[in-house]
């Protein structure tokens, strides 16, 4: 019975993507990954963008009072460093007050005139110098990094901040009122004009503008940051797909089965062959070895048999302790499932020997490997509870598989299978000359004998 539990609910787009990372893991490290990256990405972007602009600054103001705003910039590539720092995939309290602090610097950059500027200059001539746009540099940034939905936060704080900006600024002194009063006097007729250049207007339209503008290309990005989500989600989720399936089928099989809208299709009936192979005398064993012992044997028995079972197609539908269930025609049937089944079942056998060796070199006892194989129709697909889905074969193809199995202790043979898998498989075939034909065999709880054919030990 594989578990297999394929992602085939649909996760709410308008969440947090952060919210369903805790159950699928490999969407968790996509976002762990990603959010890294941004961070660095958003470092590296930070530093030539304030570079650019400490060299602008230069130019423009030509004097020492520049180094007012250099300092200024240092800050803001100092604070990109932190965010670096504490970032990290989820709600973090500490990346979003780092991130209002660089909104609140920008906006004291922006509004509050250098003090150390040789002319004086008022509140109102800081807004006259259109430097609003500068705030775009930490949206633009903050989408490298940030999921949409802190786009929004970004947008309400500089509202807040530059609105909280502004009414500061409606209650400061003029600083130059004689230049004020001549520009008014020389202007009083022309009232358009005087709007433009009276050192102590504010245009309160203007500042409505631009938030507004800021606020539309912030919704903007804001989509297009959703939209990247839900493509981290479905390649996220591609991936698990992908897993689950190299879990249990061979890689060729992974990629064929990849390329399909319904990889392992409606529950249906159709013939497949079942094989289980077990550890013989694995109980007595266990008792003779300690449990870190019992662990590796079997860990190094399934890696074995995983590629056995994989290397001739087939795909492994659960392990059964100290054996696994396997079967040949799942998800797709071939005309070579049987011939796979059989060449698998005897490349098993010969893992077991080479194996064997090695453990006889290190003093330790040899395993035996007891196998299986029955061909039939099953019923196969996703079968349990909506929490819990299995992707199994049944029927009584599996019964007399697991017979078969059984009956090898008393024909005192390595493999066992029914005439069902050797006519299927072709009897005259290479890998058939490796069985010897026994009869017809009566197996525990079943009336009708089965022909089998063996490969003695």
């Amino acid at each position: 019975m594989v578990d297999v539990t394929m992602p085939n609910q649909v996760v709410n787009s308008s969440k947090e993507i952060d919210d369903v990372a805790e159950p699928n893991k490999f969407l968790k490290d996509a976002l762990a990954e990603n959010k890294r990256e941004g961070l660095i990405l958003a470092v590296k972007v930070r530093f030539i963008a304030m570079s650019v602009v400490a060299v602008l600054l230069a130019y423009t103001i030509g004097d020492w009072s520049v180094l007012y705003y250099e300092v200024l910039l240092v800050a803001f590539v100092l604070n990109g460093l932190a965010q670096a720092r504490v970032g990290k995939v989820g709600k973090s309290r500490a990346e979003l007050i780092l991130l209002a602090f660089d909104l609140a610097l920008m906006t004291i950059a922006l509004l509050v005139p250098n003090p150390f500027a040789e002319e004086i200059s008022s509140v109102g001539l800081q807004y006259k110098y259109g430097s609003f746009s500068f705030f775009y540099i930490i949206l633009a940034s903050a989408t490298l990094a940030y999921s949409w939905k802190t786009m929004f936060a970004v947008t309400w704080w500089t509202g807040l901040l530059w609105g909280a900006g502004y009414f500061w600024a409606t209650f400061q002194p003029d600083v130059i009122p004689e230049i004020s009063a001549k520009i008014r006097m020389l202007l009083v007729d022309h009232p358009r004009t005087l709007e433009l250049l009276d050192p102590t207007e504010l245009h309160f339209e203007l500042r409505v503008q631009e938030f507004v503008l800021f606020a539309v290309v912030a919704g903007i990005l804001a989509l297009n940051g959703w939209r990247s989500n839900r493509l981290l989600l479905r390649q996220a989720d591609a991936a698990r797909e992908r897993s689950n399936l190299a879990r249990y089928f061979a890689p060729s099989m992974v990629e064929h089965l990849a390329g399909r809208d319904q990889p392992l299709g409606e529950v249906r009936s159709q013939p497949v062959v079942v094989m289980f192979a077990d550890i013989v005398g694995f109980t007595k064993m266990a008792e003779q070895e300690t449990p870190e012992e019992v662990v590796s044997v079997l860990r190094e028995f399934h890696k074995q048999m995983e590629k056995a079972v994989f290397d001739h197609n087939g795909t492994l539908d659960k392990f059964l302790g100290d054996g696994l269930m396997v079967s040949f025609g799942t998800p797709v049937t071939s005309i070579d499932d049987a011939h796979n089944a059989l060449e698998c079942a005897v490349s098993m056998q010969n893992r077991m020997l080479d194996w064997n060796q090695s453990r006889q070199k290190a003093g330790k006892k040899p395993i035996r490997l007891s196998i299986g194989l029955h061909y039939g129709d099953v019923i196969l697909g996703d079968i349990g509870s909506e929490r819990r889905l299995e992707y199994t074969v049944l029927g009584d193809a599996v019964n007399v598989s697991s017979r078969l199995e059984a009956l090898t202790r008393v024909l005192g043979s390595s493999i066992v299978a029914s005439d069902a898998v050797m006519t299927a498989a072709g009897k005259d075939a290479k890998v058939a000359s490796s069985f010897e034909f026994l009869g017809p065999q009566t197996l525990r709880g079943r009336e009708e004998p089965v022909d089998v054919w063996a490969v003695k030990l």
